[in-house]
């Protein structure tokens, strides 16, 4: 069976940037924007234009520099603001302006204090208005995760009608399970005429930890394209978080799904991400987090050691990282220890092994992390009581090492 490509549109430079205190000039976006294009992602938010001339600057310049990926960028369903977005693209090769209006019960009568039927002429005229300046148009059902299904699916309906290219189905508060908001996105599927004519979208919040989660089965679904940030960063708790999701779909041959992301370039833009906006990465954080090729106990790490997959389902080169960390610490066993020594060039024979791990343990009660400076520390008691205790050979490539 042939896989199916799922598009991915990046959101860092615009939803991602909406987390307090991280603020990115446009210089850095630019730099931002070109990596993500590198990348492989089909669609760079770039912004939201009429929010200030900083983000207008931001947009325009991006859309000068990008050449392949598609630039979008936001608006809400008000004229004024779909004028500024598409004059921000009119540099741009591939341009998208993203529309979009409430749809929730909670939306309609307490934020627009309206009622459906106005919802959805508000929605048609601004895909009909966005479409006198770019072809692709992009509606948003703001708190979709929240909106009857059957009245969504009428609003679909009605800007297809219209002429929107792409339709996302933002889960805004992250209020949704997986399963139903996979089923939400089968019943679009099941339901709307001319769904088949448009790409669906999934746009997910992490409030409760579902991101990930709701954007996987949203793609199981139908859903095309993914609406996600580098690290996951994003309004309160963040959005899915590109690197999993791509990960997840590039490691599980049975959902029969690609993306076009060069997943080896992952660490590097996270870390640029990450020292542009000031958001430092949880060390737990899948994907990109320092823990997450790192082992520290001793089953674990005797396990890796002797093959990498007993403990790791991800290659850490597959992300950009040059090997998994054997990190020494109290729960370590002698089979890192000697793997660390050995590293630094020298051959424990067993008898030198259980006397320097004597020694290690020691050491390691009293510290979160032994380093390799304490390791040649370590191993110099050991000589202090025996000077003939290291010899030096040559191993096969010539290299000297050392045998204890």
């Amino acid at each position: 069976m042939v896989k199916k490509r799922i598009k991915i549109f990046d959101t860092t430079l615009r939803d991602g940037e909406q987390v307090p205190g991280c603020k990115l000039n446009t210089k850095e976006k630019v730099k931002i924007a070109k990596k993500l294009e590198t990348l492989g992602v089909d669609v760079i938010e770039a912004g939201f234009p009429t929010s200030s001339p900083g983000d207008y600057q931001s947009v325009q310049e991006i859309s000068k520099s990008v050449k392949k990926a598609i630039v979008c960028a936001l608006s809400r369903a008000v004229e004024k603001d779909i004028e500024i977005a598409a004059n921000s693209l009119k540099y741009a090769n591939r341009a998208r302006i993203h529309t979009g209006i409430g749809t929730s019960d909670c939306h309609i009568r307490y934020k627009f204090k309206s009622t459906p039927e106005k919802i959805i002429e508000k929605a048609i005229y601004a895909v009909k208005y966005a479409k006198k300046f770019v072809e692709d148009v992009e509606f948003y059902a703001e708190d979709a995760g929240r909106t009857e299904n059957e009245f969504l699916a009428k609003v679909c309906e009605n800007v297809i009608k219209y002429g929107a290219t792409v339709i996302n189905i933002p889960d805004t508060t992250g209020y949704c399970l997986p399963e139903e908001y996979g089923n939400k996105i089968r019943f679009l599927k099941e339901n709307v005429k001319g769904i088949h004519k448009i790409v669906l979208s999934t746009h997910c919040h992490n409030d409760l930890g579902l991101a990930t989660a709701n954007s996987l089965y949203g793609i199981i679904n139908g859903a095309e394209q993914i609406e996600c940030t580098i690290n996951g960063i994003g309004e309160r708790a963040g959005n899915t978080s590109l690197e999993e999701i791509v990960m997840i779909i590039k490691q599980n041959n049975s959902l029969n799904l690609f993306t076009n992301i060069n997943t080896k370039l992952i660490s590097d833009i996270s870390h640029l991400v990450s020292e542009s906006t000031g958001m430092k990465v949880q060390a737990n954080k899948a994907i990109v987090g320092i823990n997450a090729f790192s082992h520290s106990s001793g089953i674990h790490q005797d396990g890796v050691i002797k093959k990498r997959e007993t403990y790791e389902s991800i290659n850490p080169k597959d992300v950009g990282i040059d090997q998994s960390s054997i990190i020494l610490t109290a729960r370590s066993g002698r089979a890192a220890l000697a793997y660390r020594y050995k590293k630094l060039g020298y051959l424990l024979n067993k008898n030198s092994l259980d006397l320097i791990y004597s020694i290690f343990l020691k050491h390691a009660d009293k510290k979160k992390e032994i380093t390799n400076k304490e390791l040649k520390i370590i191993l110099q008691k050991l000589n202090n009581k025996d000077k003939n205790k290291v010899l030096h050979t040559t191993n096969n490539s010539g290299r000297r090492i050392n045998v204890v």
